[in-house]
Order: C-alpha cells, then sequence, then structure tokens
C-alpha cells in the first residue's frame, strides 16, 4: 500500500508553481540549492555529496507518489534531514570528533588574499560545532532562508522550539572563540 506524499513545508523556498516534467530535470534544476543544503548538515564535502544523493535516491523512489510539485524541495530537505541523523546515529567507530582541525600551513609572503573565504571557513566551523539539532535549524533559518514557521513545518516542531534553539544557537556563535577575531 503507497501513500501520497503532499507536504507545502517549502512551498515557498522553491521556484512558485514550476513543475518538473521528469525526476532528473528537477535533479539538474535543484542540484546546487540541494547540495549546499547537505553540506550545511556535514563537516566533509564528500560526505555532503553521498547524503545527497543517498536523499535524491530516496525521493526517485517515491516521485510517482508526490503529487504536489511545490513540494518536492522540503520532501527532499526532509530526506537529507533523516538520513543524516540515521547517518549520525550509525556513526563508525573510525570518525571521531577532534578540538581542532588540521590546517594547512600559511604561505609565506605578504597579504592573505582570501580573507572573504578565510571568515566563511570560520563561520562553517563554528555552525558545524553546534549540536545537530541547532545546526539544523540555523541552517534552515539562515541559509535555506526558511521562515520559522516553515522550519518548524520541516523539522516536525513547534515554532517556539524553532526560536528558542535559533537563539541558543546563535549565542553560541557570538561567543564562539573563532569569530571573535573576525569580529
Amino acid at each position: 500500500m503507497t501513500t501520497p506524499v503532499c507536504t507545502s513545508a517549502s512551498a515557498a523556498a522553491a521556484p512558485a508553481r514550476q513543475t518538473y516534467p521528469s525526476f532528473a530535470s528537477y535533479v539538474r534544476a535543484r542540484q546546487p540549492v540541494l547540495l549546499r543544503t547537505a553540506r550545511s548538515l556535514t563537516a566533509n564535502p564528500s560526505d555532503a555529496e553521498d547524503l545527497l544523493q543517498t536523499a535524491l535516491a530516496k525521493t526517485y523512489v517515491a516521485w510517482e507518489r508526490i503529487e504536489d510539485q511545490r513540494a518536492l524541495d522540503g520532501y527532499v530537505r526532509r530526506a537529507l534531514l533523516n538520513t543524516r541523523t540515521s547517518q549520525w546515529r550509525k556513526r563508525r567507530v573510525d570518525e571521531f570528533a577532534c578540538d581542532e582541525l588540521p590546517e594547512p600551513e600559511p604561505v609565506p609572503g605578504g597579504d592573505d588574499p582570501a580573507e572573504r573565504q578565510a571568515l566563511h571557513d570560520a563561520m562553517w566551523r563554528a555552525v558545524l560545532r553546534l549540536p545537530a539539532r541547532q545546526r539544523a535549524m540555523v541552517v534552515l533559518r539562515y541559509y535555506e532562508d526558511l521562515s520559522e514557521a516553515q522550519t518548524a513545518e520541516v523539522l516536525g516542531v513547534s515554532v517556539g522550539t524553532v526560536k528558542s534553539a535559533v537563539s541558543r544557537a546563535l549565542g553560541k556563535l557570538r561567543e564562539d572563540p573563532d569569530l571573535v577575531p573576525v569580529r
């Protein structure tokens, strides 16, 4: 027995009333945005690509059951979050958290032309240090530009939970020692 999937969690985030004739056309059109979401949920770009591939495989299986084409992004985002949560629960033993990420030796000789990239990297490291739930809420609110209500709907929590968790996450980011010199 199959149940039709019809949600409108990301109707505002998706292009207005755009329909996709095939799964391949949807992937071609939305892959950069979805990859950015996957990248925000993982610490490694390769893991993000694998995560997106897995979520797209799950979406492909359900493609015929998705009645509302405007809900596709929400469906895939939910698949990304669920898959990442499952991966986190089954985390391999050879993966471990460390206090500092290894950084390449600075190149001698003058100004660093990648100051903007350094800020971007510092911000991502700070976001990745947030607890998974807070990180997901910050990513959906600020990187995916969803409203509090849309974020709450995607994650299946109340709007108040989103507000308080995002507030705590922003407080942690404000106090992050790696971001202090950048301010």
